[in-house]
């Protein structure tokens, strides 16, 4: 039984892992553009300098299992054909490929791994006095800007969104803001029309929807935008967003035999985060094991509990959810949240590794 995983971050670790600890006749095959697994939503860290986010995929997938290095071209009949012209046959196939970032020019991108390395190369390389812009409100962008204005004290940093942490409730939108003004981030809830470079590489003028512009030494994207277009490359059908459309049982309308997961898959009501696309891992590798054993596959659910955001390394707001994700009015902050925050992500890591729920 020929499995392929495309992509190997956390819910293609995982559902290579769980796969080869229940279904003990697969020959699991791993494809991903790099030798290592990348915590991406340690990434900010990664940036800053406080914490390293690759890990060897030899020290990540079980015994038994193949990692091959390389870029999959296309997926559908039962065969993957990679960029550099090899194939590979499947019986079964799990699309993990995550989601992706397009940047806009004159800025690095903060949800990849190689804008990571490049963002915490010139970020060492700033002197004292520099001036760091992100871009993007989101749960990426604050925890970018806070990880960098803790790190680096002697530069100024600035975070510009339309609704800087703009999805949470009243309490918390106000604690996590009050929490990146002790770090100094100045706040702008304002979209940024252009970013014209300047005479070095990665400086320039972030011009705002406002009017207003300023001097940035270098400026970050931190603002996921959509997904690898291998599935609508292969034919697969896919929604408006480009990710693979999935029946009930996480399995693509196109063909049974490919599996979607993660932010790659059109899951109706998922939003991209490893806390969702984890429990999909575990539950598409479980139908697939059924599947091997006979029995029927289950429908997939998820209910939503929380939302967690890092302020640096020592503040935190955790925001209570319904399970649908719509916020609820409690959150709490501080070091409570902060142990938690930092659980919850270990946690992610070692259910990848270890391909088991930690939920």
């Amino acid at each position: 039984m020929q499995v392929v995983v495309v992509g190997s971050g956390y819910s293609g670790t995982l559902v290579a892992n769980r796969v080869a600890k229940k279904v003990k006749d697969a020959e699991i095959t791993v494809i991903n553009p790099r030798p290592d697994f990348v915590e991406r939503v340690r990434l900010h860290q990664q940036i800053a300098g406080t914490y390293s986010a690759a890990t060897p995929l030899a020290q990540m997938l079980r015994a038994g299992i193949e990692s091959r290095v390389g870029t999959v071209d296309k997926i559908g009949n039962g065969t993957v054909a990679l960029a550099d012209g090899a194939r590979i046959d499947f019986d079964y196939a799990f699309l993990a490929v995550g989601s992706t970032v397009v940047p806009m020019p004159g800025t690095v991108p903060v949800g990849t791994w190689e804008g990571a390395q490049q963002a915490r190369a010139a970020l060492a390389a700033l002197p004292a006095g520099g001036r760091v812009t992100v871009i993007g409100g989101g749960a990426t962008g604050i925890e970018t800007a806070a990880e960098i204005a803790e790190a680096r004290p002697d530069v100024r940093v600035r975070l510009v969104g339309s609704a800087v942490a703009g999805g949470l409730s009243d309490g918390a939108y106000r604690r996590v803001r009050a929490g990146l003004e002790r770090l100094t981030v100045d706040i702008f809830d304002d979209d940024v029309t252009e970013v014209a470079t300047g005479a070095g590489q990665l400086d320039g003028v972030v011009h705002l929807r406002s009017g207003t512009a300023f001097a940035s030494d270098l400026t970050l994207w931190a603002i996921v935008s959509g997904v690898p277009d291998l599935a609508a490359r292969s034919g697969l059908e896919v929604d408006a967003r480009g990710r693979a459309v999935v029946d009930e049982y996480l399995r693509s309308v196109s063909d049974e035999r490919i599996f979607a997961v993660g932010d790659c898959a059109a899951v109706p009501g998922a939003r991209f985060a490893c806390y969702t696309a984890l429990p999909q891992a575990i539950h598409a590798a479980d139908n697939f094991a059924r599947l091997r054993a006979g029995r029927k596959p289950k429908p997939h659910s998820f209910p939503y509990f929380s939302r967690g955001l890092s302020l640096g390394r020592k503040d935190a707001v955790a925001q209570f959810t319904h399970t649908d994700d719509a916020v609820r009015r409690a959150y709490f902050a501080g070091r409570t949240a902060v142990a938690l925050k930092e659980m919850a992500t270990h946690s992610a890591f070692s259910s990848a590794r270890a391909g088991v729920s930690s939920f």
